[in-house]
């Protein structure tokens, strides 16, 4: 009990050495051990509250650059807390229930809070330095997304002024293009509208062909109204044809156009639909509702263009545009020209045949008046050939009154009796008179025969001359008025400016005998 008890540890003996799990404080080398990285935790020994059971080495501090320079990679993996430069903090080792440890010397604690100073300056210092870039980069990054935004802005803005500028340039087209579609259009009614104007005309012709086929006799003649007609009937025909065919390239150019104006349609609704989308893209801003993360959206590339083909697409259907209406310029000078043309051929050939026509009538008149004049003629002639006729009768019969008192004479003188029945001068003059007067009278007969003869020529003269008069009127009624009737006014418009004179008709009506 009174007896003083050693401790237990003096009686236990010293470790060796080289078993131990701390080194020896003067042989340990911080520039050459591993010692495994520092976790920040100063723990203590499980048997000796008061003593810790972190062994720090002592480390000499070298600043390899200055605590306000930014590193060149702040994030590296060499620029970590516990690996700035040589400081290396100490290990920790678990410390044995059992084992005696050495008691440290007041160097090895002063180099321990010198270490620690320094490995805590060095450690601040980084973390500065690496705050110090954080907001040197975070006011980079911050600048460059406000230039990007600025300069995607401007690209958007740039690309919003092309599809504007196109998207004008597209309109117009298109309002060009749609006046020369409808300009097409009219030519096209028009070339139609005096195709269906020259069937008038040609029905004309073909009835005054049919009409006159109704002359009579010697009237019935291939003559140059005939041909004139004839002509007129082909030139018509060919008109029809030229003006189907014009008719026909009208319709086909503006189906074309029509197609150029749907291509430049399509073109221009999409450009109107991109420039709404890129003026939403463009006002959208940080601030802006409705903004939100499209994972992957960078990847997404469901473009089918690039600029040069974008502007060459837009460029291509203008230029089709512009050629479709240069073609249907020269389409409508075309047509233009060939209705000129068919309208002067059809006037300058109507106005032959009115011209032949008038012609015609003049020389069927001049003939029917030499008909009525040789007929008034005749039946003059015929009138006095009776008369003489009468007149030769009247005379016959006096002459025969005459013979008869020649003959009573001589028959009378006949019943002489004897010697007085003598031919004396008078028995002579009276035979002579007998004989003088039957020569007379049989002159007389010959003379009324050949007047009767004369009156039957002439009486067939009439009904010739009749006959001929009958048909120069019925040529006359078909061409001055089954012909130049319905032949009066041209139906078709006439042109402003033509070479062939209007013919004016003279009716011939007052001519007709009744």
């Amino acid at each position: 009990m009174g007896s003083t008890s050693t401790a237990q540890y003096t009686r236990m003996g010293r470790r060796p050495q080289q078993s131990t799990y701390l080194p020896s404080i003067g042989t340990f080398d911080t520039r050459t051990s591993s010692a495994p990285p520092y976790s920040g935790l100063l723990t203590r020994s499980l048997s000796l509250s008061w003593r810790p059971s972190t062994y720090y080495r002592s480390a000499r501090v070298e600043p390899t650059q200055s605590l306000n320079i930014s590193t060149a990679q702040p994030f590296s993996s060499s620029n970590y807390l516990n690996n700035i430069d040589n400081v290396k903090v100490p290990p920790i080792f678990p410390s044995a229930r059992q084992a005696l440890y050495t008691r440290y010397t007041p160097k090895d604690w002063h180099n321990a809070q010198m270490t620690n100073y320094l490995a805590s300056d060095k450690i601040r210092s980084a973390a500065e330095r690496l705050r110090s870039d954080a907001i040197r980069l975070a006011r980079e990054k911050d600048e460059q997304s406000f230039k990007n935004n600025a300069e995607s802005s401007k690209r958007l803005g740039e690309r919003i002024n092309d599809i504007e500028y196109w998207k004008n340039e597209l309109e117009k087209t298109k309002n060009k293009l749609k006046n020369k579609i409808d300009d097409v259009e009219f030519k096209r009614r028009e070339v139609e509208r005096q195709l269906a104007e020259t069937e008038k005309p040609l029905r004309i012709a073909q009835e005054n062909l049919y009409e006159r086929e109704k002359r009579q006799g010697i009237d019935l003649v291939h003559d140059n109204v005939e041909r004139e007609l004839i002509r007129e009937i082909d030139t018509i025909k060919l008109t029809q044809q030229k003006l189907r065919q014009m008719l026909e390239r009208l319709n086909t150019q503006n189906a074309l156009n029509r197609a150029s104006l749907h291509e430049l349609e399509l073109d221009a609704q999409d450009k109107f639909r991109a420039r709404v989308l890129d003026s939403a893209a463009h006002h959208i801003k940080t601030t802006s509702r409705g903004i939100n993360f499209y994972e992957g959206i960078e990847n997404v590339d469901n473009t089918v263009s690039v600029p040069e083909t974008w502007t060459r697409y837009t460029e291509e259907n203008i230029r089709r545009a512009l050629s479709e209406m240069s073609q249907s310029d020269e389409l409508l000078n075309a047509s233009n020209q060939l209705m000129a043309a068919s309208n002067n051929d059809m006037w300058s050939q109507w106005n032959h045949v009115n011209v032949s026509l008038e012609n015609r009538v003049q020389e069927e008149q001049v003939a029917k008046h030499k008909i009525q004049a040789h007929l008034e003629k005749i039946l003059q002639e015929i009138f006095d050939v009776e008369q003489n006729i009468e007149f030769l009768k009247k005379t016959i019969a006096d002459k025969e009154a005459f013979l008869q008192v020649a003959q009573t004479r001589l028959e009378t003188r006949t019943r002489r009796p004897n010697v007085e029945a003598c031919r004396d001068p008078a028995m002579h003059r009276l035979i002579q008179e007998v004989h003088d007067l039957h020569a007379t009278i049989a002159d007389l007969h010959g003379k009324l025969r050949q007047e009767e003869n004369a009156v039957q020529h002439l009486l067939r003269t009439k009904s010739t001359l009749e006959q001929d008069l009958a048909i120069k009127n019925n040529s006359l009624f078909i061409d001055s008025d089954k012909v130049m009737g319905i032949r009066r006014t041209f139906t078709m418009g006439a042109p402003e400016k033509s070479s062939v004179t209007s013919v004016t008709f003279s009716h011939p009506r007052g001519l007709i005998a009744v």
